[in-house]
């Protein structure tokens, strides 16, 4: 297969991109009396084991992440088969009813986890870094659990899939 150069048709750049199979995860907690939510599909785990540092990036154009950030500490669940049809509703435009139908676990932190998640993160922010169109945030964690009977969801080729 030979490389082309880009050039700048976002949509090229974006097939490419869907080739490879990411995690999907939302990230929640509740601010200013209110839940919020946003689902990245660019999380990271593993970015540093000491300190215990994960990653996910968000558009600059995000008017959730402005929110999501003044938290003490968010909740970030892998979302799993069982949120597959609600997806598009948690990252929808309809803030106040992106968690309408689904369970979730608000902690005394102000984090909120979303029920049948195989993985549960309670974290901090511990920093941003401009990265062209989007942000990048580093996310200190402080909690976690797994319940690795419930299957991830992935974002592969503009759909999402489950692990086999």
């Amino acid at each position: 297969m030979p490389l082309q150069p880009h050039d700048d048709d976002p949509r090229r750049l974006r097939e490419a991109f869907s080739g490879f199979p990411c995690g999907v995860v939302a990230i929640a907690a509740h601010v200013d009396g209110n839940d919020e939510v946003l689902v990245a599909s660019s999380f990271t785990v593993g970015v540093s084991q000491d300190p215990p540092l994960v990653m996910f990036a968000v558009q600059h154009t995000s008017t959730t992440w402005p929110v999501l950030r003044r938290a003490p500490r968010i909740g970030v669940s892998v979302l799993g088969d069982g949120h597959a049809d609600r997806i598009r509703q948690l990252a929808g435009p309809d803030r106040a009813r992106r968690f309408e139908g689904l369970v979730t676990h608000p902690g005394p932190t102000g984090a909120i986890l979303l029920q049948d998640a195989p993985i549960w993160l309670e974290c901090t922010l511990w920093n941003t870094y401009p990265a062209g169109d989007h942000d990048i945030v580093v996310l200190r964690v402080e909690q976690l659990s797994s319940e690795f009977g419930y299957q991830p969801l992935v974002w592969h080729r503009s759909a999402f899939a489950t692990l086999a």
